[in-house]
């Protein structure tokens, strides 16, 4: 365990190094396309992404549910006995929560490897781990990847390879290659739910983004940005507009949205002053600063994702909020007063990867109690011993 802390310590110190360069070039900031580009680009876009998987729909009585499992770390210390009692714990966690939960979907909402821990050689045979009570319980699920997923001897695109050989009610995905991060934010997608399975529409849209962070693979590992690419604002804008072209405008077509990523975005840092514990229920145990959301890890980054959060807030209409992991320590929920959208943290899930006296382990389930996006998704906390807590309404009478 001390070995980790001081593994944790290392790397803090170096994602404060600005990164100028990655071993390929300096990453690119702001991506200006031609309208010549971008509508050739909208080809890239495919409205039936899934034809050989079972479509998502709805319950009978209208329902649907969602568990999202954070942060789950596995890969921790595997030279000593507490390392691997780790992942068995956070295995024991899922077969708990998913049985006694039952839910639709599931969602990991990344760095579900520790891979500053991992060894290069079998790094990518913990995903098999951690897949197999979805495999087990046969629960279709989606992925996104964290900071921790990006290291010397793991990448989020051999994650996702990884996963999609071994699972196949995984509906994880990658962007096109001009909106996937520069290769190490592959992880941005979207996954449609239906009413029914004759539907031609869907009613919802779960949007996952890639946050990257990190480090970068090999022995001339340097840091990696830890925002969403800016190029994924015009991902949303095309893939949006052939949405609406197609299905209609989502305001008139009645389909709702809910976005995950790892890494809140930087403009969630401003609420945890004003957090009430009444209305804004959830432990608060993370202070939020440098690294704690998108484009802080380095002060000269500062706001470096708001082309993405544009774009998300003014593209995404009926968005019911924004699901992000990544600290630990909190699991609150509060309405981003400039976007008029809420943003709720999940439950730290895993056994691995820090945590303190009380915190526990849990997950967030999120239950979609219509297809109507006029009725809001409830939300909540669940301990893996069954105790629930911070329950809200994700609707326009929240906050």
């Amino acid at each position: 365990m001390l070995l980790y802390l001081v593994t944790l310590a290392i790397a803090s110190a170096t994602l404060a190094i600005p990164v100028a360069q990655r071993i390929y070039g300096v990453p690119s900031d702001r991506h200006d396309f031609p309208r010549s580009v971008l509508v050739g680009r909208q080809d890239d876009i495919d409205l039936d992404p899934y034809p050989n998987k079972p479509r998502l729909t709805f319950r009978s009585d209208g329902t649907f549910k969602i568990t999202v499992f954070s942060d789950l770390h596995y890969g921790e210390n595997p030279w000593d006995a507490w390392g691997p009692q780790q992942d068995v714990n956070s295995t024991r966690l899922m077969n708990i929560v998913l049985q006694d939960e039952k839910p639709d979907y599931v969602v990991l909402n990344g760095d579900l490897i520790t891979g500053e821990n991992t060894f290069r050689q079998n790094s990518t045979k913990l995903i098999d781990e951690i897949v197999a009570p979805l495999n087990n319980f046969r629960i279709p699920f989606s992925s996104t990847h964290g900071n921790h997923d990006n290291e010397p001897n793991i990448t989020h695109a051999e994650e996702i390879r990884r996963e999609l050989q071994v699972a196949p009610l995984s509906y994880t995905r990658t962007a096109p290659s001009w909106a996937d991060g520069e290769g190490y934010g592959p992880g941005t997608y979207w996954v449609p739910v239906y009413t029914k399975t004759t539907d031609r529409n869907p009613s919802l849209i779960l949007w996952f983004f890639d946050s990257r962070g990190g480090f970068s693979e090999g022995a001339n590992s340097t840091a990696l940005p830890d925002w969403v690419d800016a190029a994924v604002a015009d991902w949303i804008q095309l893939t949006v507009s052939k949405m609406n072209a197609a299905w209609g405008p989502a305001d008139q077509a009645e389909r709702g949205s809910l976005v995950f990523v790892h890494i809140p975005p930087h403009a969630v840092q401003a609420l945890q002053p004003g957090l009430n514990s009444t209305q804004d229920p959830g432990l608060n145990a993370d202070l939020l600063g440098e690294g704690s959301t998108q484009a802080t890890s380095d002060p000269t980054n500062n706001g470096k994702d708001q082309p993405f959060w544009d774009a998300v807030n003014a593209q995404i209409k009926n968005l019911h909020g924004v699901i992000s992991g990544h600290d630990h320590g909190n699991e609150w929920c509060k309405r981003e007063p400039t976007k008029d959208v809420i943003f709720c943290f999940d439950k730290h899930s895993g056994y691995g990867g820090y945590s303190s006296a009380g915190w526990g382990h849990g997950v967030r389930n999120i239950v979609f109690r219509s297809p109507k996006p006029s009725v809001g998704p409830e939300t909540w906390i669940r301990m893996e011993d069954g105790e629930t807590h911070a329950r809200i309404v994700m609707d326009d009478s929240y906050n």
